[in-house]
């Protein structure tokens, strides 16, 4: 017995150290890590406590990652997404040498780019491929862009100033009522002016094609000018730039402190195509990437009346808001319960739900929870422990069959204190795809033949470990989606959730960055039932001393 106990403890042992050192790339099928035998540990499942929670607005100033679109999710119904930022002058206190009226402005547009993968190049040509990342939906919507007269705060004066202002995603009201010129009402394409298309407005479409700026814009037979890899490439006006930048008062563009107080911002404004009405597109959007670019001709000096072509670029920087317009649709959705569990879990990302989880029958006092102080009073060896949740396939499809998007990653945290678990912390693997760093620990959605999700699995081992042997408190957990789990900070909620004694008013930033959302078995699901074995439980596996 000593020797089948002491075997047991190498063999798992050295996979856990041969496991932590491989640095491997962990795509989305999320297959399991040390396979599903557990190499003949001994088992044991204790429930659990779950159920749904709604999130209501949340903080989205800021963020790192932001959506711009509309998307008709098949499951959890219409999001319309829309962005602000402030600008920066990339040169601050320009010189310009000719009257406003007379300096000649060649182009401005604005450029953000995708997140996009280089697939490979034409010899012949020149061109480039990618895909695209992040997009969802393949459809047109209607982006108006204008400039943005309201001014984003640094900090918050009703706090006298102390505390850094916040922004939330239902304060759409507040932009609307401060537009200013509507910017892209140029009907003429980018790279053709030749061509009537509206593409940079009402029938806006997020495209994988390689952008090619001309040097003669219009023209047939000229040379490339530039090439930019796929992205938002929308023709701004001219007469509104000539005034705002180079017929700008006295100092206005001297430092940006100054000048983000005089251009406040641009407002992206989205809304469903006419092309379009039920179904368009959405995109996740690194806007810090984005900038205007301002081609001009002036003269050379102030003593010089020759022509130089020179460029101004301001970029999207400082403050930015995204502001979200949900339908937020949770089909089978019920009053959740948190005495008894939910048997389904809707955790959604933007301004969605999450799922609240309570181990060993949610007391949070360790002395009283007699089903923890069962275990502990084994001194069990515990080799591992981990949290299946499974996803309801035929609930992830709307009426017709279409599938929603699945996200490719939960987050489970210390709900109580809001932080990662020790598990978060242990966890040293990478891979080169860094949202899916941190794969022991796990989360990643695993696929079935199908390309459909079928579970997330996540390893709370030393978790559970510290609860049994270290007598750490029994803390709630949350479960959100993610869009990164190497980011664990928090964004506000507007609205604290109140449970009882319980109260939280934080929610991790990258569940408000992701805007998809999976539907799981909960734990309360009842004897019988045809899902009853994948219902939500904690599965320990352990080694018993001699």
């Amino acid at each position: 017995m000593k020797f089948n106990f002491l075997f047991k403890t190498i063999v798992v042992g050295f996979l856990v150290l041969f496991i932590a050192s491989c640095d491997k790339d962990v795509n989305e099928i999320g297959a399991g890590i040390l396979g599903e035998d557990h190499y003949g540990l001994d088992k044991m499942e204790r429930n659990v406590i779950a159920y749904s929670q709604n999130m209501g607005a949340v903080q989205t100033n800021d963020l790192p990652i932001n959506s711009l679109g509309y998307y008709n999710n098949p499951v959890f119904g219409k999001t319309k997404a829309s962005f602000v930022s402030q600008l920066q002058l990339t040169s601050t206190n320009p010189s310009f040498y000719r009257t406003p009226a007379n300096i000649v402005i060649d182009s401005v547009y604005l450029y953000v780019p995708y997140f996009s993968s280089f697939q490979s190049t034409d010899a012949t040509s020149g061109d480039s491929t990618y895909s695209l990342d992040s997009i969802h939906g393949a459809n047109e919507i209607d982006l108006k862009v204008y400039e943005s007269k309201y001014f984003l705060k640094d900090h918050d004066p009703s706090t006298g100033f102390l505390q850094l202002q916040k922004y939330y995603s239902n304060q759409q009201s507040d932009f609307d009522s401060n537009t200013g010129v509507l910017l892209n009402d140029d009907n003429r394409n980018i790279q053709d002016s030749t061509l009537i298309d509206n593409s940079q407005n009402s029938k806006f479409k997020f495209s994988d094609k390689q952008i090619k700026l001309y040097k003669n814009v219009g023209t047939t037979n000229v040379a490339v000018k530039e090439r930019l890899a796929p992205g938002m490439v929308i023709s701004l006006k001219k007469d509104f730039f000539r005034d705002k930048i180079f017929n700008a008062p006295s100092g206005k563009l001297f430092n940006n402190d100054i000048f983000k107080d005089y251009f406040r911002g641009l407002y992206f404004k989205v809304g469903n195509a006419p092309t379009s009405l039920n179904q368009g597109s959405l995109a996740k959007l690194n806007f810090a990437n984005g900038y205007i670019r301002i081609a001009y001709r002036d003269n050379l000096s102030a003593t010089n009346t020759g022509t130089v072509r020179r460029v101004i670029q301001i970029k999207l920087g400082g403050h930015s808001v995204n502001l979200f317009e949900n339908d937020n649709n949770y089909p089978g959705y019920v009053t959740p319960n948190p005495t008894t569990g939910d048997q389904k879990l809707f955790v959604k990302g933007g301004d969605g739900s999450m799922a609240v989880i309570d181990l060993f029958g949610g007391l949070p006092n360790n002395a009283s929870n007699t089903e923890l102080q069962a275990i502990k009073n084994q001194n069990l060896l515990i080799n591992e422990a981990n949290l299946t949740f499974h996803i309801d396939k035929d609930a992830m499809k709307d009426a017709s069959g279409n599938n929603a998007p699945e996200p490719n990653r939960i987050y489970l945290y210390d709900l109580n204190n809001k932080r990662p678990l020790v598990d978060f912390y242990s966890d040293f693997t990478t891979s080169s795809k860094t949202k899916y760093s941190k794969y022991v620990h796990g989360g990643i959605i695993k696929k079935d033949s199908d390309s459909r999700g079928t579970t997330y699995k996540i390893k709370i081992t030393n978790h559970i470990r510290n609860l049994v042997l270290n007598d750490s408190t029994n803390v709630r957990l949350g479960l959100v989606v993610t869009e990164n789990i190497n980011s664990p900070s928090n964004a506000n909620l507007l609205t604290p959730i109140t449970n009882g004694a319980f109260q939280t008013k934080f929610v991790p930033v990258m569940s408000v960055v992701n805007p998809l959302g999976t539907i799981l078995y909960g734990s309360n699901i009842p004897v019988g039932n045809i899902n009853y074995d994948k219902r939500l439980k904690l599965e320990i596996y352990y080694t018993k001393p001699n």
